[in-house]
This record gives structure tokens, sequence and C-alpha cells, in this order.
């Protein structure tokens, strides 16, 4: 990024106080918005502070019917909203579309369950206190700064600012330098179906926008980047003891057992792996099949990635890389596999022809290398054979990253998905977790904490309230100065009735 005024397809530049986003394939001039400066921040955290009062005392009612009218908004200007992704971003037209859907499912299961997940309810109690009732709702905690990624400037900010606003929540939202025109499509559509008040802010610029964003005074911050910067946005929010939610990166791996199907698993291996031009958080960079089908999947796998198509077009199948930056980084690491003494049996050096990386896929690499140890985020993937699934499943859960998976067999295959140290993981398929929208998405480890999606990430965006609510007097009187000896015998007795078993 630069703001020079010197332009390179796809690296935003700013211009007398204007992010100027561009095409990645073109270099064409996609979207022209005002920088937000620390005045402007602070200017869209007080006005969503303001409409806080007002999108609370809808209640879940008022807040499903604006968000479900929300996703209609999307609906019907769907084909506007996957062009702009294209456009912007480079992603070819189907995964726009797929993107897109999986977003607006998220917005409709959010505005439907939050009543049932955050609502006030009934809860046990105990016989000790049995003169109490108890009570327990979840408060939204005010307004919440999201700060989103480029790779999926949809679904990935949706799965927070949906589940924050459906919790009662106001947001202010700092899209990515590389895609603030698709972020700014989602707040101007959002302010169309709810035009009331600025429920949603949105603020543009770089890096130092979002720094402000945290410093501002929101009541959490929801940050979706690379684990580096997740961790200066958490030093940064403990200064304020303000709460934050990371989804960092990953380095998925993808296990294929000796009865899986292999036809199916190169399949989704190819698309998990290459799909969005390897752009994926939870992309599968890292394949460890059984010895017995290492050669069979192997071929499989380098036939269907060798088939992809790779080019600007809007129906391609890979796109060009969204931030140029990252070409370095695919190169590098395909350069160290090779230098490693790995191989490439698709691809290699020559994939990388900038704006594009076509798709590579390498075996013999060491585990050691920087090819299987870092974030590589491109079409690129490594293959190992190994003796058994307990070793795949030891060298999947080597790295400190913990974000998805996936296995591929019939018989131990739940088995071996509850054995990798991972937030989420498909079976017999890949990255079909995200799309499903009771399923809670988010890591362990280097790869974040905190969950967005389903019911835990509603209640990510809530404070728990506890209420004890006292309906007849003491029978024993114990939370008093009032007690007595023989309260005090009662209190023994019910313990030894209670509590006194061993089992």
């Amino acid at each position: 990024m630069t703001s020079s005024g010197v332009r390179v397809s796809g690296t935003p530049v700013i211009e007398q106080d204007q992010l100027i986003s561009t095409s990645p394939a073109t270099g064409e001039e996609v979207a022209r918005l005002p920088v937000a400066g620390p005045e402007q921040v602070a200017e869209a955290v007080a006005a969503a502070r303001e409409a806080a009062t007002w999108w609370r005392e809808l209640g879940f009612t008022g807040r499903r019917r604006r968000l479900l009218a929300w996703r209609a908004t999307l609906v019907r200007r769907l084909d506007e909203l996957t062009l702009l992704m294209h456009r912007e971003g480079g992603k070819p037209l189907a995964d726009a579309l797929v993107e897109s859907a999986g977003a607006i499912d998220h917005i409709a299961w959010a505005a439907k369950h939050a009543r049932k997940v955050l609502g006030i309810r009934r809860v046990g109690g105990t016989l000790l206190q049995s003169e109490y009732t108890a009570h327990l709702e979840y408060q939204p905690y005010g307004v919440v700064g999201v700060i989103g990624p480029w790779n999926y400037p949809v679904l990935t900010p949706v799965g927070s600012l949906a589940y924050a606003l459906a919790a009662g929540n106001t947001v202010v939202f700092k899209p990515s330098e590389y895609t603030p025109g698709v972020g700014q499509f989602l707040a101007d559509t959002f302010a169309q179906a709810v035009p009331e008040h600025p429920v949603f802010g949105i603020v543009h610029g770089l890096g130092d926008t979002g720094a402000e964003l945290v410093s501002s005074g929101v009541d959490k911050i929801a940050f979706t980047g690379s684990t580096r910067t997740g961790k200066r946005v958490l030093a940064a929010a403990a200064e304020t003891l303000t709460p934050v939610l990371l989804e960092c990166g990953g380095k998925d791996a993808l296990i294929v057992t000796a009865d899986a199907d292999l036809d199916a698993a190169a399949e989704a291996a190819v698309w998990g792996a290459m799909m969005n031009a390897g752009q994926t958080c939870v992309g599968i960079e890292r394949i460890y099949v059984v010895e017995p089908v290492y050669e069979a999947f192997l071929a499989k796998l380098t036939e269907r990635a060798g088939a992809l198509k790779v080019g600007a077009e809007p129906e391609a199948d890979i796109g060009p890389m969204t931030m140029p930056g990252q070409i370095d980084v695919v190169r590098r690491h395909i350069d160290a596999a090779l230098a490693d003494g790995g191989r490439a049996v698709l691809g290699g050096a020559d994939a990388v022809r900038p704006p594009f990386v076509h798709p590579t896929v390498l075996v013999d690499v060491p585990e050691t290398s920087a090819a299987v140890c870092e974030e590589t985020f491109g079409p690129t993937v490594t293959v190992a054979s190994v003796a058994d699934v307990r070793e795949a499943v030891a060298k999947a859960n080597a790295l400190p990253y913990g974000l998805g998976g996936a296995v591929f067999g019939k018989s131990d295959a739940m088995a071996v998905a509850r054995q990798l140290k991972s937030g989420m993981t498909s079976i017999n398929s890949t990255i079909s977790f995200a799309g499903i929208p009771s399923l809670p998405f988010g890591g362990v480890g280097d790869s974040g904490f905190g969950r967005i999606h389903g019911a835990d990430g509603l209640r990510e965006f809530a404070r728990p309230k506890a209420i004890a609510k006292r309906w007849m007097p003491s029978v024993v009187k114990v939370l008093t100065f009032d007690r007595k000896p023989r309260d005090a015998r009662l209190t023994r007795l019910a313990l030894r009735l209670l509590h006194g078993r061993r089992s």
C-alpha cells in the first residue's frame, strides 16, 4: 500500500485523503472513499453509541425484522455485490456467489435465533437456597468495532456484524483497505434497510485507522487477520481492558485414510486448497495420506488441480492474488520447499506469474520447511505419505496453528476428526463447517480465540447477566447475620443428605 500516488494493480493508494482501491488484475479504479482519521473514527463511534439505545430497545423482534430486511436487500442486489467482489478482489463470480450466499444465510440465522439463545430465561436453582429462583439473560456490550479481512470481504465480517447486531449492539466496521468498496456496499445496503439511525457505521483507511478504532472506546473488538497483527490488536486493547475476539491465520491439514473415497477426497482437496486462489484462512495447505493410497490419491489430486483455469475472467476457477505482496510469500515458500529437497509434481517456481499464481502441488517437503510450517495463503499444497493415521494426526497437530482441518475416511473418520487440534473439522468435505450457521467458527493457539457463528457466536457479543430472585422467606437462614445455631445444624444436615455420598 502506498500514499505516494504511485499505483500498483490491487494496491490501495491514498490521494488527497481518499482511499482508492483498484482491481488486482487490471489496475482499474474500483472505489474511492474518504480516509477516516482519529476525529472521524471518534465521530463514528459516538454516532453508534447514540444509536445503541434505540437499537437495543427495539428488542429481538424489532431487530429481527430489520436484519431480515437487510438480508432481502442483499439478495435483490446480489449481482451488484458479486460483480463488485470480482472487480475489487479478483474473486471469480462463482466464488463470490458462494461467499455471499453463506453470509446471507448467517444474517438470517442470527436474526431468527437471537431471542432463543440470548433472551431471559429461568435456570435451575439449588435445594440449599430453594427460596430463590435463578434467571439468566445476555445483554449487549454496546458498540462493537469490527476489523475485516480482504480475502472474504463479505462472509467473514458478516460473521461478526450480523451476530453483534442481532445481540443488540451497534457496530463500527473498518473493512480491509484492499476491499473498501465491498465494505461500503455492506454498510450502504444496511442503511437502506435500516434508515432510522446510524446503527452500522463504517470507517476507511490503512492500519492506523484500524488502530484508532481499537483505542476509540468501543466495548468490544472483533478482528480477523494475521496472527502478527492480531497480537498487536490484543496488546493495544489490553491498555483499556477492551475484550477482543481474534480470528487469525491457519495452516490447515487434510488427512486421507486408507478407506477414503479417493475421487471425492481429491475433488474436495483441490477445492479446499485452491479456491479463492488459496487465499483462505481455513484452506487446506497440508495433506497427509496413509501410504497404501498415497500414490493413487496424489495422481487424482494432480490431475484435478492441473485442469483448473487461471485468469482474470469472471468465470475462471482461480483469479489473481488480491494482495500483491502475498505473491512474494507464495514464491518464497515454493522456493523453500524445492531448496529443502521437495519436488513440484505440478507447478513450481514458474507457477508464480503476477498477478496470478498457478496451482502447485509439492511432495517430499520436510516438515521443517517454511512451506509446511508457515501460512502460505496461495494455491499451493504439500502432500506427504504417512505410515498410519496416528502419524498423520501427530503431524497435523505439530504446528502452533489450530483453525480448521478435514478428514476423509469411513470407519474411524469421526474419531480422527476429534483428535485434530483445531476449532473446526470437516469429514469427507473441506471448509463445509463455515457455511453451517449453527456451528461456531474460530481457532485455538496461534489461530486466535473467541467464536463467530452459531449460538456461541451470538453469546460472544453479549454479557451474561445473572439474576437471583427471592420468592419466599428462608426456611433455613444462611445469607444473613440473623442466623441461629439451628440454621447451622440444618445446613450441616442438608449437606450430608445432598452431598455426603461418594457417588
